[in-house]
């Protein structure tokens, strides 16, 4: 008798696959990016950002939703790029390089999480040293990856467990701001607040960063396309639901922060959402919150690291990455290979600052993930008549463009520093791509390369 092989399956439905993105996108970020948003324009007018970040992120969404839904393989955006670019010529390298720049962004998306739990959880140990917080945070990695060596079936009673905890979380700091929010205090505009000039654009591009930080993950169901139950119709509504719904919380929680905390002394706070608490109903509720806000924020790197996990694998399946990490679990069938590999890197990444940790991931991201899957779209709609789009994107060709030029405006506003890692990364990874394709006799080296293998498409 054949020995079965271990395969993954389409097990997750609307529900899951929301709660997944959902619990990745809210987590720790509002609880620790309103002082850096405040602090770009020095005011609560910094919060311009937000139209301007949910503009871009639901033009993206749409994109993802369009591609996910056509392309509902392991791997999201992995395969958009291949598919897009073709995948015997440009694809192949557009491939490798999505894959190269996750093993930075991944890495430290996952660490951000990391390092912003554990300054909730100074709440409870305020002596805490600043290489205590790193071994802390590094220790907290290597729980994440014990805790998904498992079946994504017992994964997915977890997850929805933990967004369930994200959901009261945010709700009771939602519900309180709606009972003590002060006008006064979250509209109090300094003078000359609206100079537009060079520096204001700049730092509404800055702010817009860490909004757009803050909806990182709505197309995180993509990498788990070849895990997902009716694809066409679950990638779409998981992903807009997820958009939407981190829209309303997050905005609601930020106006909440100042209307209780004057943004001054906001802008100043690590734990900005204790303090809140504590000043509407005693300590007790600021250490009742910073304990869901750890819970909360597990949740999000949870679910990032089960997603991140899978790219490397599709990629190892393809032939672009080392085929020793396409292998699944013999008993658990998950790509636990690639599990350490993006996890290790978290770990070493947990060991930076969380200002450079942010900054640092969306410039690593922003061109060949956010811009080159929407050019994948254009070329997919133009050359790929073979491939059914279940979901199209609204207002197409207006809602790609706005998400083109969107993410081009915040990676031109990040600094010198950050835009040079950016560049630097995506140069390096193109030399180690050509390296390896001159001595594997690959594109371009070569007219002939084979086509990827059929497991990782659905």
């Amino acid at each position: 008798m054949a020995e079965t092989q271990p395969a993954l399956h389409r097990r997750l439905g609307v529900l899951n696959a929301t709660s997944i993105n959902m619990s990745n996108m809210v987590g720790i970020g509002p609880f620790i990016t309103v002082p850096l948003i405040l602090a770009t324009l020095g005011g609560p007018h910094s919060y311009l950002a937000w139209l301007v970040g949910v503009l871009i992120a639901l033009s993206d969404g749409l994109v993802v939703a369009e591609l996910g839904a056509a392309l509902p393989a392991a791997g999201g955006t992995y395969v958009f790029l291949r598919e897009g670019f073709g995948p015997r010529t440009w694809g192949r390298m557009l491939a490798f390089l999505f894959v190269w720049q996750l093993l930075f962004a991944g890495p430290l998306e996952i660490a951000s999480g990391n390092i912003g739990l554990v300054q909730y959880l100074k709440v409870f140990w305020p002596s805490m040293t600043e290489w205590q917080t790193k071994f802390l945070a590094a220790g907290i990695g290597v729980f994440l990856i014990f805790t998904l060596y498992r079946k994504i079936t017992d994964i997915a009673k977890i997850m929805l467990g933990l967004w369930i905890t994200m959901i009261v979380t945010t709700g009771w700091v939602i519900v309180t701001a709606l009972f003590t929010f002060d006008p006064k205090l979250a509209f109090d505009i300094p003078p000359g607040a609206f100079r537009l000039d060079l520096n204001f654009l700049q730092g509404l591009g800055q702010g817009t960063a860490n909004v757009l930080y803050l909806f990182l993950g709505y197309y995180q169901v993509c990498y788990l396309g070849a895990e997902v139950r009716d694809p066409g119709r679950t990638i779409p509504r998981a992903v807009v639901y997820s958009i939407l719904g981190v829209t309303v919380i997050d905005v609601a929680m930020s106006f909440g922060f100042i209307g209780v905390v004057p943004w001054r002394e906001a802008m100043e706070s690590e734990n900005v959402g204790a303090l809140m608490m504590e000043r509407v109903y005693g300590p007790w509720a600021g250490n009742v919150l910073a304990a869901l806000i750890v819970v909360t924020a597990f949740a999000s790197i949870f679910a990032l690291l089960l997603g991140y996990s899978r790219v490397p694998y599709a990629a190892a399946q393809d032939g672009v990455f080392l085929r020793w990490f396409g292998e699944l679990h013999r008993t658990k069938e998950f790509p636990h290979r690639s599990l350490l590999l993006v996890g290790i890197g978290a770990i070493i990444a947990s060991f930076f600052t969380l200002q450079e940790v942010i900054l640092a991931l969306m410039a690593a991201r922003i061109l060949i993930q956010f811009n080159a899957q929407v050019v994948a779209l254009f070329l997919i709609r133009a050359r790929r008549p073979d491939i059914e789009r279940p979901f199209k994107v609204w207002l197409y060709p207006l809602t790609p463009l706005v998400s083109l030029a969107g993410y081009l405006y915040v990676f031109s506003s990040l600094g010198l520093r950050f835009i040079g890692f950016g560049l630097l990364t995506l140069a390096a990874g193109v030399v180690v791509y050509l390296i390896a394709a001159r001595t594997n006799r690959d594109w371009p080296f070569t007219a002939c390369v084979p086509e990827p293998r059929a497991a990782t498409l659905p």
